[in-house]
């Protein structure tokens, strides 16, 4: 769908569920991917959206619950009887249904689970006694297993016998008498294979695979690192428990960038970018604007020390502005790379030097490019010792600003404090507070001593 179909629609829809008119509700929904109902349920009144989706059968209902962002979901959900609830998590996959689950009050969520059918409950309990946010919480039990000593052509009846409660096959896992992981097939190689050979001849051993405990995230850069679609989960013991496929990943990985981004811009959650309420937004977002403020008072402090200087050389506050962009920037920029390289888990503790080194040469080479442009232009303007000095406080503000920006992330770490949340308020304050200090002090300094 387009832009304009999904207006239309919308449209429509929001006149047929005032109209009550269910039936070419249905009409139009009829065949629609569960992304697309998703999208246009999302464009309606609450209202309207209640009643939409209202319409829909459990199964389309259970695919549409999932496409859905958190806020949405718990409004549509707050609204549905139990009943209808245990219909939705009955057609749902466990990783998906634990998830619905876990959001519901504790009462409902218990009526829920005796109404749905057992073995789905079981799963689920199961499923809510690991953390969210970790392998064990994303998991799904759906998966295809056969024991290593079993034949090829046994693999394939299993996974036939597995087709309706497995949506999506891209390996076998092999395990021993225990149940412990010691192999794969992955579906091409299961195919080529001769059907009387044993799953233990042709299986893949070099499998990779987490723990339950191990946090979503890294499971993230675990798929993007060995391009997987699909990861198995074991215990503590190495028992396959689970698998994760690159459906869910790609929900991590939108989540955690979300979470990223909102901690930086200082929200607290996805509910406060629809929160309507300006008191609850301004207390989520007052202390990382009170940062920036008590940095500014220092800053201005700082320029009270330098006062005569000021005074003495007017030309000094002109290019303040210049001084402090330029060295906010070489922060920020050297910052980003690092906490993205956190993130993904491409920095080690071990290269926290070598990242560092890189960092003060990058910023090394950029500030003397920047010096030269600016001895130019100030220096055909007010004099080639103006110029020069100007110049190198050029060089020392970007050196201090990015060599900084580059540890404030790794030193946040270091403290269990989240790089996203904090790395921007802090460089902007100290950037303002010490670049202006360097570059007062040194233009001060050197002047002085140029100009007796």
């Amino acid at each position: 769908m387009d832009k304009q179909d999904i207006a239309n629609i919308t449209e429509d829809l929001e006149y047929l569920a005032a109209e009550k008119n269910s039936g070419l509700i249905l009409n139009i929904l009829v065949g629609t991917h569960p992304a697309d109902i998703a999208m246009l349920v999302r464009g309606l009144s609450e209202e309207s959206a209640r009643y939409v989706f209202s319409r829909i059968d459990a199964d389309m209902a259970s695919d549409v619950l999932v496409e859905f962002d958190d806020v949405t979901r718990d409004r549509l959900v707050s609204e549905l009887r139990h009943e209808r609830l245990s219909e939705i998590v009955d057609e749902m996959d466990s990783d998906d249904a634990t998830d619905l689950v876990s959001d519901l009050p504790e009462e409902v969520a218990e009526k829920v689970l005796e109404s749905i059918d057992t073995e789905d409950s079981k799963e689920v309990k199961e499923l809510l006694q690991h953390e969210e946010d970790t392998a064990g919480g994303i998991m799904a039990l759906e998966f295809v297993s056969v024991s290593e000593n079993s034949s090829v052509d046994h693999a394939i009846r299993e996974i036939r016998s597995k087709a309706d409660e497995v949506e999506e096959v891209y390996n076998v896992y092999a395990v021993d008498n225990e149940g412990h992981l010691v192999g794969f097939l992955p579906l091409k190689k299961l195919i080529l294979a001769k059907s009387r050979q044993k799953v233990n001849n042709v299986m893949v051993t070099d499998v990779i695979s987490v723990q339950t405990d191990v946090d979503q995230e890294e499971v993230a850069n675990i798929f993007r690192r060995y391009n997987l679609v699909s990861l198995p989960v074991v215990d503590d013991v190495g028992k396959l428990v689970g698998r994760i496929t690159v459906d869910d990943i790609v929900d991590v990985m939108e989540e955690e960038a979300s979470e990223d981004i909102q901690k930086m811009a200082g929200i607290a959650d996805e509910e406060e970018i629809r929160e309507t309420s300006v008191v609850k937004i301004s207390i989520g977002r007052l202390p990382w604007l009170l940062v920036g403020f008590v940095g500014q008072l220092v800053a201005a402090f700082v320029l009270g020390l330098f006062e005569v200087s000021l005074k003495e050389i007017i030309a000094l506050t002109l290019f303040i502005p210049l001084m402090m962009a330029m060295g906010g920037n070489a922060g920020i920029q050297a910052a980003t790379i690092v906490v993205r390289g956190i993130a993904l888990g491409e920095l080690s503790p071990g290269e926290t030097a070598a990242r560092l080194s890189r960092e003060v040469k990058v910023s090394l080479f950029n500030g003397s490019l920047c010096a030269v442009l600016l001895f130019g232009v100030a220096g055909m303007i007010y004099g080639p010792t103006f110029g020069s000095v100007l110049g190198l406080s050029m060089v020392a503000v970007v050196l201090n600003a990015s060599f900084f920006g580059a540890c404030i992330p790794f030193v946040l770490r270091r403290f269990k404090i989240d790089p996203a949340i904090a790395t921007g308020p802090l460089i902007t304050t100290f950037n303002d507070i010490v670049g202006l200090s360097i570059y007062l002090g040194l233009v001060t300094l050197m002047l002085r001593f140029m100009l007796k």
